[in-house]
């Protein structure tokens, strides 16, 4: 595909050092001198400097300027991008610019990171007055723009640096509210308080990368940083990220989980974990997954975490489950989550459900019963990760399912802080599991523990009856005399299983009861970072 031409250029000298500087679009308010890094606003036919960018830090992505593709049947070029920075992360927003017609200007966009994915907005007038930030609350309803939206997140974000051609002059070094919205149409809705006075209001869909038949993008993003080794703050080992969108590493000698958000040139906070279990399936296994229907792609495993819920009394059990953490260059981050009940394969949703009653949410037209409500703790990580993981991160999580005969689909709200991501994926064997990546055949028997991944209604009301007997007498017995707190997940899965070493590392026994009666998240997402907004 040809990169498209912009219908009018025009270009001056930047006041500071000299250097051209070009606009494709007569709209655009500003741009970022590529040679010098001075913020320039457009004045009549001459330039102003107002700022200066910091400079840019180096990402995963494999966009950049002058990257070409199509949307929606329109052709578009890559004319800007701003780095957006907060407490726990930051993400990219491409400026991007269509071509013009004969009944309109070249239009102004936005292609934006969405937590491991990509979503592109427009900006749109917003004819009623914006909400105060101040009133609005994660997982609240609001009624804007003529649709009701839910509140996903609310965050101070500064933005961190400046590149290229933009629509409005960057608001450098300062931090201004910004609240992101969800709507039952997958839409995502923005406002940005830069300036408090006029909000700007935008909404988005996601896209995959794969479907705008990009051209010129960047080459090798996601190759190894070897030149950037950073040594461990506790050991001394070196860490070398492979993802260049890392947010926090794992040292694989000390197994100490580090911040390397501000790179080598700063001081890395850091802390020290419990050993974990080996995860079954290694970092660095790569798979061919279809995630969401389709055509398969090529998966790597960039990272594992290990969470357990916290039961609300002592009699509660608690339970243990795994999640793997999926990158490919192209589609952003899925997860691939182990647990009691099985396997699935989740990734972050754009828009949210609708409630259709109590205990019922809507999503692409089916019902989805809500299963569990609990609090998830992580207690182990291994790898990269592309958010900033915080010792003990806690969610309060809300699981739903829809069946369908044999096929189970999955819903999981989880909230941290001000922010809430809804997830939607799947359930899987665990021989798709073992396909998927190749793993050897003498493996099946630890991957298929749980082989029924909750599709045997019959066997589960089996095992149920079987296991409260079993629950009465093990109950029994402890009140007779001291025992192992983890004993059910021995007798269940084995001495060498996940499920009994987690248990045994955590601070609290899981008590007795039957499997599957304190949830088990569906998983997708595990902190309050990584992500558009």
């Amino acid at each position: 595909m040809a990169t498209p031409s912009p219908q009018r250029r025009w270009q001056a000298h930047c006041p500071n050092c000299g250097a051209p500087v070009e606009f494709a679009s007569a709209a655009s308010a500003s741009a970022v001198c590529s040679y010098c890094r001075s913020t320039l606003l457009r004045d009549g036919d001459t330039l102003r400097k107002i700022g200066t960018s910091a400079e840019l830090f180096e990402d995963y992505s494999p966009l950049q300027i002058g990257a070409a593709g199509r949307y929606a049947g329109a052709s578009f070029v890559v004319v800007g991008r701003l780095q957006m920075a907060y407490a726990d992360g930051s993400w990219n927003e491409w400026h991007i610019l269509f071509d013009a017609n004969a009944d309109q200007p070249p239009r102004s966009g936005w292609l934006a990171e969405d937590n491991g994915s990509f979503v592109v907005s427009f900006e749109a007038p917003l004819t009623e007055r914006a909400p105060d930030p101040a009133t609005l609350r994660p997982a609240g309803m609001q009624f804007l723009a003529g649709s009701a939206w839910q509140v996903a997140s609310i965050v101070d974000a500064t933005i961190a640096a400046a590149q290229g051609e933009l629509p409005h002059p960057p608001r450098m070094a300062s931090s201004y509210p910004i609240v992101d919205l969800r709507n039952t149409q997958n839409e995502v809705g923005t406002l940005e308080y830069g300036d408090p006075s006029q909000p700007t209001w935008s909404v988005g869909r996601a896209v995959a990368l794969a479907d705008l038949s990009l051209t010129g993008l960047r080459e090798a993003s996601g190759a190894t940083l070897q030149s950037k080794a950073i040594p461990c703050p506790n050991c001394g080992a070196s860490l070398e990220p492979k993802l260049e969108t890392t947010q926090s590493i794992v040292c694989a000698q000390c197994q100490s989980v580090v911040d390397i958000s501000q790179g080598a040139g700063s001081d890395l906070a850091a802390y020290r974990q419990t050993n974990g279990t080996p995860p079954q399936i290694p970092l660095g296994t790569t798979g061919l997954l279809a995630v969401s229907g389709g055509t398969p792609k090529e998966w790597q495993v960039v990272g594992y975490m290990e969470r357990c819920d916290l039961p609300e009394t002592a009699e509660d059990e608690q339970t243990f489950w795994r999640e793997y953490l999926l990158f490919n260059r192209m589609e952003g981050f899925c997860f691939l989550v182990d647990t009691e009940d099985g396997w699935s394969i989740v990734r972050p949703m754009t828009g949210a459900p609708s409630v259709s009653g109590s205990g019922v949410v809507s999503y692409q037209d089916k019902p989805f019963k809500k299963k569990w409500t609990y609090t998830a703790k992580v207690t182990y990580v291994l790898g990269e990760f592309y958010w900033r993981v915080k010792r003990e991160e806690r969610a309060l999580v809300r699981d739903f399912e829809w069946r369908n005969g044999n096929r189970l689909e999955l819903l999981s709200s989880e909230q941290t802080g001000n922010e809430v991501t809804w997830s939607h994926g799947r359930a899987v064997e665990a021989a798709e599991v073992r396909r998927f990546f190749s793993l050897p055949e003498d493996q099946m028997p630890a991957l298929a523990r749980d082989v029924s991944s909750g599709m045997d209604q019959g066997k589960i009301i089996r095992n149920f009856i079987i296991a409260l007997v079993v629950l009465v007498v093990i109950v029994a017995l402890v009140k007779a005399c001291s025992s192992d707190d983890c004993q059910r997940y021995k007798d269940t899965y084995g001495e060498s299983s996940a499920e009994y070493q987690q248990c045994k590392r955590s601070s609290r026994g899981s008590g007795v009861g039957y499997v599957g009666s304190s949830g088990g998240s569906y998983g997708g997402y595990s902190s309050g970072g990584g992500g558009h907004k």
